[in-house]
């Protein structure tokens, strides 16, 4: 059998779909496609990946690599997704993808074992999920064939346009016993004359960021390319920290250490520097309705379209518009008379722009970080470890949230410097911890924090616990937060 591990590579913040993607939430977490409308683009990898299994395959526990600030949502998403073992492995903070992936080699070489990693980013779409699993079984295939472990495998797929956005890889014309090339060169991405000269040569494939090799010779190629990278992760993951959930482990590097790592992608660590190395770089070929939804346009692109073109989601109404996306998140979007437009609204936002310059999205991202402005991290609603807050209305010296607790969840034991708030219960059952006081309440009922007083919410019931908070005081924002107790290591 051929030891196989899963790696998901979960980091990134995918600012060129704000404003429904944003740092607090990016969209790997989102629902933008795929044929089960339920699942995000996170949960759809996993399973993907988890599907390559064969009769000389056997899968292992599935590493998920992602930012600490967002291991809450992932657990949330690998709660839904049914006999899925995983290690999750937490970056405090983006190095890009080569540390990452030194995490999970780190983690999957573990004494003798030697696993052929499968690495796949979280925010792509495939539309043909057996040509995928084809795909992948055939790059492992290939790896497994080489017993001095100095192949790596690479995904490259069938272009369908002259696109700009993507890295291409140049491959030779001989076909393998596995459907593989090899790679001649990898080229970056290119001005419109020459992905159109690229798309007709017929020998240039997009660069999908999907790789498998063994994990020691990731290990291998990276100490010889970037010793800086291997030396400063290795530290780091000496020095870990491993904590569980359920059945779900959580694996920090130190936070200092990793903190000093070189960032850089995997490509440029050691990828583009294979060719004409020690190290074989194949490539074996993926038609399969791959995207990797890196603007607007690719959601359009892979959205279910309706007679005119138009990629609708939401409470929307159109008349006389054509090929265009409309995403609605919280009230009726109505559009009239407009053509290759993204509209894209959230409780706190709006964006419109034309489709074919949705890539330039990036640029009001930057002027919110110039700014300062929250919109750029969080959304109105934001999700926490214990649920999730809705800011609905705020003025000068108050603001008003709707809060929800999952059953059996609490906030943390904390206490406010600059502000007193007032809870009332409208679905579920809360225990309040107010002071030296620990009391109940339910649906109409309410109570007083005052300013200063220790305090905390919890919901000891089986449904889900609502609130409506109403602060008031001098400041309000939320780093006014003395945490004494956190259930979630915060404080």
């Amino acid at each position: 059998m051929i030891q196989v591990t899963p790696v998901i590579l979960c980091g990134g913040s995918g600012t060129r779909l704000w404003p429904l993607s944003r740092s607090g939430f990016p969209k790997q977490f989102l629902v933008l496609s795929g044929d089960d409308a339920s699942q995000s683009l996170f949960q759809e990898a996993v399973q993907r990946i988890n599907a390559i299994m064969g009769p000389s395959i056997e899968l292992g526990t599935t590493l998920i690599v992602t930012n600490e600030d967002h291991r809450f949502l992932a657990l949330d998403q690998l709660r839904e997704l049914k006999d899925i073992q995983s290690t999750v492995l937490l970056e405090s903070s983006g190095r890009n993808t080569a540390p990452a992936l030194t995490l999970a080699a780190f983690q999957a070489k573990d004494g003798l074992n030697d696993p052929i990693l499968v690495i796949t980013p979280a925010d792509q779409t495939v539309k043909n999920s057996a040509a995928f699993t084809q795909a992948l079984q055939d790059c492992i295939a290939v790896v497994a064939a080489d017993s001095s472990k100095q192949t790596i495998a690479i995904l490259g797929i069938t272009p369908t346009s002259p696109e700009t956005g993507y890295g291409y890889i140049r491959r030779n014309a001989v076909v393998g016993a596995h459907h593989e090339y090899a790679v001649e060169q990898f080229v970056e991405k290119p001005n419109a004359k020459t992905a159109q000269a690229y798309l007709e040569d017929g020998n240039y494939l997009w660069n999908s960021g999907m790789f498998v090799l063994r994990a020691s010779t990731w290990l291998a190629a990276l100490k010889e390319f970037r010793s800086d990278i291997f030396g400063a992760t290795e530290t780091a993951w000496q020095a870990r920290s491993t904590d569980q959930t359920d059945v779900t482990t959580f694996i920090r590097p130190d936070k200092t250490l990793f903190n000093s790592i070189p960032s850089e992608s995997i490509d440029y660590a050691v990828i583009e520097k294979c060719p004409g190395s020690r190290y074989s770089i194949k490539m074996v070929e993926l038609d399969a309705g791959w995207n990797d939804l890196g603007a607007w346009d690719a959601v359009w692109q892979v959205g279910k379209q309706d007679e005119r073109g138009n990629v609708t989601s939401g409470d929307s109404l159109l008349s006389n518009t054509n090929n265009s996306l409309v995403h609605a998140s919280s009230r009726l979007v109505s559009v009239v008379g407009v053509e290759n437009l993204i509209i894209v609204e959230t409780a706190d936002a709006v964006l419109v722009a034309d489709r074919k310059n949705s890539q330039d999205v990036k640029h009001i991202v930057n002027q919110l970080e110039a700014q300062k402005r929250e919109e750029k991290n969080l959304h109105r609603k934001v999700a926490r470890p214990w649920g999730w807050y809705d800011s609905v209305d705020e003025g000068e010296r108050f603001k008003v949230k709707r809060i929800q607790v999952k059953p059996g969840a609490s906030l943390s034991l904390q206490m406010h410097h600059h502000r007193a708030e007032h809870w009332i219960v409208v679905k579920g059952i809360a225990e309040i911890t107010n002071g030296d006081q620990v009391i109940t309440l339910t649906e109409n009922q309410s109570t007083y924090i005052p300013q200063g007083q220790t305090h905390r919410l919890a919901n000891p019931g089986d449904t889900p616990l609502e609130i409506i908070e109403v602060q008031s005081g001098s400041y309000l924002g939320e780093d006014d937060i003395v945490r004494f107790e956190d259930t979630y290591g915060r404080s």
